[in-house]
């Protein structure tokens, strides 16, 4: 791609007021496309660890010392619908969501792409640690080099449509080089700390976050053979492996986790480690980013990731009818239902689903 055609490529990069999109829009400038700087305003609610405002702010600051047009879309009415009432829901349903991969799916790569392609715009770009490569004409989803940040986990609902319409500068870089990079040219943001916490809220704790909406439940504590040893705060409140914040009455010796979760019986379900290890997992709502695999094969080798920069373990999927199931060659502590399981072949994910 020559840069005379590069000159007609007009770009919308999602400016979040972070380091990772302000270098993503600086290389892309750099690489003589035509680029707008776009802010997605996704919640307005003050407190909560919440830097909204101070995020806004900064991309708009990057945007002027790029020297580029700069929009803020709002979002507010459709984050709330599409990620939080998920989020909420499903910890009512006593499992654990992963806000970050819906609203990937449905705020960054959903309604602002679609924004993007009705405004007349070739590409939308992100700050994503993660890379698209292009085989002749199949895309192909790759985890990002620097494998201590790589955020492909969160991408595994996107197909080909979104990936043809997307770039990721910085996928090929580490963090240090991009600091570097955002140091050299003087971004505004290039010491700003790393996000941390919800896509677009910031650092929050989640119990108090669902304390506004779901409320104190109590409830026993039984351990794995049913008998009630103790009390517990509500069962949306606990995730699969966790090891603290409910009270036990009868001494146990060991250190109990939870290791399941009855929501018919308000009922939490404790055990020790080594109940708290599995050895297999079924996943609902299979994703392909491009081939179904389970279609051509009835089982596949890879390695899946439980939880995002999770260790990646050696697994195999097998399709049985209805059923998809994982197999790990080692057992694996706290897999936690409501969690995405997301399947890689060497660097490129290939899927995932939802573990049950």
């Amino acid at each position: 791609m020559g840069n005379l055609s590069k000159n007609k490529l007009k770009v919308a990069v999602g400016l979040s007021g972070g380091v990772d999109s302000s270098v993503a829009a600086f290389l892309l400038k750099e690489q003589g496309f035509d680029v707008v700087g776009v802010h997605m305003w996704c919640w307005d609610q003050r407190g909560d660890g919440c830097t909204a405002d101070q995020d806004r702010s900064d991309a708009a600051e990057v945007a002027g010392k790029l020297g580029i047009k700069f929009v803020v879309l709002n979002f507010v009415k459709e984050y709330k619908e599409k990620v939080i009432n998920y989020f909420y829901s499903e910890y009512e349903k006593g499992r654990t969501p992963n806000p970050d991969v819906m609203c990937n799916k449905e705020i960054k790569f959903g309604m602002f792409l679609n924004w993007a392609v009705e405004a007349g715009f070739d590409y939308v770009a992100m700050g994503h640690y993660a890379r698209i490569q292009n085989n002749s004409g199949v895309y192909k989803l790759l985890k990002g080099v620097d494998q201590s940040k790589d955020q492909s986990y969160f991408l595994y609902l996107l197909g080909q449509e979104q990936l043809s319409k997307t770039l990721f500068p910085i996928g090929d870089k580490t963090k240090k080089e991009v600091r570097a990079i955002a140091k050299k040219v003087n971004l505004p943001t290039h010491s700003k700390a790393d996000s941390v916490g919800i896509c677009f809220i910031g650092d929050i704790d989640v119990k108090e976050f669902l304390k506004q909406r779901l409320h104190n439940k109590e409830g026993n504590v039984v351990n794995s053979k049913g008998e009630v040893i103790g009390k517990h705060e509500g069962i949306w409140f606990y995730t699969i492996g966790q090891r603290h914040g409910f009270s036990i009455d009868k001494y146990q010796g060991l250190p109990l986790y939870v290791i399941g979760k009855n929501v018919g019986k308000n009922e939490l379900v404790v055990g020790f480690a080594k109940e708290a290890v599995r050895k297999s997992f079924e996943v609902s709502d299979l994703h392909w980013v491009s081939d179904d695999l389970l279609k051509s094969h009835i089982s596949i080798s890879c390695d899946v990731r439980i939880r995002h920069l999770g260790d990646l373990y050696k697994a195999v999927l097998t399709n049985g009818g209805r059923k998809r199931k994982v197999s790990l060659e080692n057992g694996v502590f706290g897999v936690a239902p409501g969690q995405s399981a997301v399947f890689y072949i060497g660097d490129e994910l290939v899927g995932g689903g939802i573990i049950k």
